[in-house]
């Protein structure tokens, strides 16, 4: 899969690949929050790409993990 070479716009969850590293936003009432962390989808489970644990989240759009900071 091709990840969408604008990094800004986000992407649904349902095509997320499971191969790269992710930044995951979750919806409120009107905007996107993004996770401080990279993440990786492993079936149907997020799990942080650094320690693979498994993490409780259920995320509505991603983009590529780029260091930002």
């Amino acid at each position: 899969m091709t990840i969408h070479s604008r990094p800004d716009n986000w992407l649904p969850v349902s095509i997320a690949p499971s191969d790269a590293d992710l930044e995951v936003g979750v919806m409120d009432k009107d905007s996107v929050h993004a996770l401080v962390f990279p993440v990786r989808k492993s079936g149907t489970d997020w799990v942080d790409a650094s320690t693979k644990m498994r993490i409780d989240i259920q995320p509505t759009h991603w983009r590529k993990w780029t260091d930002r900071r």
